[in-house]
């Protein structure tokens, strides 16, 4: 009997031993996670009448594989999607609103263009030359900020689409990969001359009514995911609260030796932890030349819930992103209650802040108690929204080093470690969002590819 440990029990690695356990299960599948409780940033809590997630608060709908396994694991009952509404941008002081024709601040036509109140004539004129510059002097691993700089000139960039971006992915646009941002943007650029061009005719797929609905949650958050997969993952060992000290390759498979004193013999193992602690478990210097070249940053994450109604909120909005020198020290601001209706049984306001390790503020954040993060986050609150009550409910999750960076050599450093662990340890498998890319959908895509991996790698145990 084959025996398949995986060590990491956040969305990657509960999926890749949901897929192991269904289709084989007669294997020895075994999750061991460090915590007392699966889901990595998937972490859902209730209080005060509030549903929250700590960590990530949706799914996007159209990822590969995403829909697939919610059918499959009998959730679509639960299924509850994002209100649509205006976002924001908090800039000298007040809200702009970001036109709603753009994608990610890009503009899908010259009438989102002018619409916008963030941009100079200027900066709206430089935008223009897009349609006359006709050279494609980019590729996929050239930064996503020096192309539509490029194109759409400085102003745009830096006060409409940086924000926006650097938000989604946790990371100066300048640093940040084409092919790991909007590797799209190339075909457009390529096929219709214009980035502009290419988002009006592919609008439908990212402002379509469909489009508009594009996040899915649970009725019970998120959490209802993880619980599901475990409960289906009949036959397979979880292992909670307890950590894995030592991994090591043996002729006919891995040692993996547990903090508890007990070590498993393994056929394979997948790594589905952060690379960090890959490095650490793996203790070989030969490969931390390759593990130093990733980098993560770090988020702390503010709700505040309190006993007044939503309707405070500016009509139609579901938050605001911060540009830089904006006089907040938040980076973000999502209004839950409006964005999320199950997360607030009442209708009361929840809105969410973001602190992250990218913003100047962040070192002064970081050795902050928790009454003095409240009082700053209630401050932010009040310059933006006007809203000076106080709270009822308060939520406050660090997430130190864990939110993964893709900088430009990124692909190249997933490779070149690949083929060398390959090497070395042929029955070792990275997974997980340090490697194989961020968002839960990505994360589910991987945790599935990691499981066939395992299959392909032999059926039967090396040890019969």
């Amino acid at each position: 009997m084959k025996t398949v440990v995986i060590i990491g029990g956040g969305i990657t690695g509960v999926t890749a031993m949901y897929h192991l356990a269904v289709q084989k299960p007669e294997w020895n599948i075994v999750l061991i996670e460090q915590d007392e409780q699966l889901g990595g940033k998937i972490r859902t809590v209730t209080h005060g009448g509030f549903t929250i997630e700590t960590g990530a608060d949706s799914i996007v709908a159209r990822n590969a594989g995403v829909m697939p396994l919610v059918e499959e694991l009998e959730l679509t009952d639960k299924l509850v999607y994002n209100e649509t509404g205006v976002s924001y941008l908090f800039t000298d002081g007040t809200l702009h609103k970001i036109p709603e024709e753009t994608v990610f601040g890009i503009p899908t036509s010259t009438e989102s263009l002018q619409e916008s109140t963030l941009l100079s004539e200027k900066g709206k004129q430089e935008a223009l030359a897009d349609f006359e510059k006709t050279d494609n002097p980019f590729g996929p691993d050239d930064s996503v900020g020096d192309f539509l700089t490029y194109y759409l000139g400085p102003e745009i960039v830096e006060k409409q689409i940086a924000p926006v971006l650097s938000g989604v992915y946790s990371g100066k646009l300048h640093n940040l990969t084409m092919k790991s941002t909007l590797p799209y943007l190339l075909e457009y650029k390529n096929k219709y001359g214009s980035i502009i061009k290419g988002f009006s005719a592919n609008k439908e797929t990212f402002l379509g009514e469909k489009a508009r609905k594009k996040f899915i949650s649970f009725q019970g958050g998120l959490g209802t995911l993880i619980d599901r997969l475990e409960e289906r993952s009949a036959g397979a060992r979880v292992r909670k609260g307890t950590a894995v000290t030592k991994l090591e390759q043996k002729e006919n498979g891995c040692s993996v030796s547990l903090q508890n004193g007990e070590t498993i013999e393994a056929d394979d193992v997948i790594l589905a932890i952060p690379h960090h602690a890959a490095q650490k478990i793996l203790a070989d210097a030969s490969l931390d030349q390759h593990f130093d070249q990733f980098q993560n940053s770090s988020l702390t994450s503010v709700y505040l819930g309190f006993d007044i109604p939503d309707e405070r909120l500016p009509a139609d909005g579901t938050g605001f992103i911060v540009t830089a020198g904006s006089g907040l020290t938040c980076d973000a601001c999502t209004w839950t209650s409006r964005k999320w209706a199950h997360t607030s049984k009442d209708r009361k306001l929840l809105v969410r802040l973001f602190y992250k390790s990218t913003s100047p503020h962040y070192a002064a954040l970081a050795r902050m108690s928790e009454k003095e993060l409240v009082e700053t986050a209630l401050a932010d609150l009040e310059k933006s929204l006007g809203i000076a009550e106080k709270p009822q409910t308060v939520e406050i999750t660090p997430w130190t080093n864990l939110m993964p960076n893709y900088h430009l050599g990124h692909g190249q450093a997933v490779a070149e470690l690949s083929e060398k662990l390959n090497e070395r340890y042929p029955n070792i498998h990275l997974a997980g969002c340090s490697y194989f890319g961020v968002g839960i959908g990505a994360c589910i895509q991987n945790g599935r590819q990691t499981a066939d991996a395992v299959l392909q790698n032999g059926h039967t145990s090396k040890k019969e």
